[in-house]
């Protein structure tokens, strides 16, 4: 009986990966590979002649089976795009099954992009919760991040770059302008971070060309007597003027009207009408366009 072996590749780095991996994947008679394409890669880079097919979530369940089936005449390695698999992908599925029908399943440990950035994050790491990718749609994405807002853990969560900046806003408007760390294209050319509260990282990562490359977040957990976003004195807002002001700046410079874009602004950071107004008026002033006296402020 074959062994389904687990096998983690690397998340960009190709000298990360371990000697038992590329000894495993040189023995197995098939690797399940979550985009062949993208393993072929890093097979030929290690001149490894490995049959492989693709696994992914799209598989039907007669994929699945099949590759089951093979693991009666030899052993079978799955491997993600990048890291450990069975992690926010389908290879689960797969080790379920595998153990269903008796076969034994072995991890070969290796890189993982979530704890990676949170043993660099400077966060606490005794204790974690991870999240993998939020919920595409904001209320569902604001519901989960609802239920862990009273979590005392750090939380580990992964992003697309198209919506990290709803992401970061949806983190401040329901967990507070927590510390978090933001790794981009961890252990790649290009690796990079953002650290400290969300407000600020927030305004750095709209910089520039935007965001791009993959992202690894990590948010500070729940203190004893904490908040709730927009409670407290006033002064608990500065932060979030920041992030106030990058977004209306943004929105001001390609053309938007001071009050479509305060109107905007307010409603994204829960921002009291006035303050967002103000803060437009005055970007506009800075700019040297001519403001109306009042409206829209109230």
């Amino acid at each position: 009986m074959g062994t389904l072996y687990l096998v983690a590749t690397p998340i960009g780095n190709l000298e990360d990966i371990t000697l038992r991996a590329l000894r495993v994947l040189r023995e197995v008679s098939l690797i399940a590979a979550e985009d062949t394409r993208h393993t072929r890669k890093l097979l030929n880079h290690f001149n490894i002649p490995a049959h492989a097919i693709s696994y992914h979530e799209h598989s039907p369940a007669a994929r699945r089976d099949l590759i089951v089936a093979a693991l009666a005449t030899g052993d079978v390695a799955l491997v993600s795009d990048a890291g450990t698999p069975a992690i926010s992908d389908p290879g689960a599925d797969l080790v379920r099954a595998a153990l269903a029908a008796g076969y034994a399943v072995v991890p070969i440990p290796g890189p993982a992009a979530a704890v990676s950035a949170l043993i660099a994050s400077g966060l606490p790491t005794d204790t974690f919760t991870f999240l993998g990718f939020l919920p595409r749609k904001p209320t569902e994405r604001r519901a989960l991040l609802e239920r862990v807002r009273a979590e005392p853990r750090t939380l580990v969560l992964y992003e697309a770059p198209h919506r990290l900046l709803e992401c970061l806003d949806d983190l401040r408007a329901v967990l507070g302008d927590r510390e978090i760390a933001v790794a981009r294209e961890l252990t790649k050319l290009h690796e990079a971070w953002l650290r400290g509260p969300i407000s600020v990282v927030r305004a750095r990562a709209a910089e520039g060309s935007g965001p791009r490359g993959e992202y690894t977040l990590v948010v500070a957990g729940a203190t004893a007597g904490e908040e709730r976003p927009g409670e407290g004195d006033e002064g608990d807002e500065r932060p979030v003027e920041e992030v106030a002001r990058a977004r209306l700046r943004a929105l001001l410079r390609d053309g938007a009207r001071t009050g479509t874009a305060a109107a905007r602004i307010a409603k994204e950071l829960r921002l009291p009408k006035r303050v967002a107004y103000r803060l437009a008026l005055n970007l506009a002033a800075e700019a040297g366009e001519e403001v109306p006296d009042c409206q829209g402020g109230k």
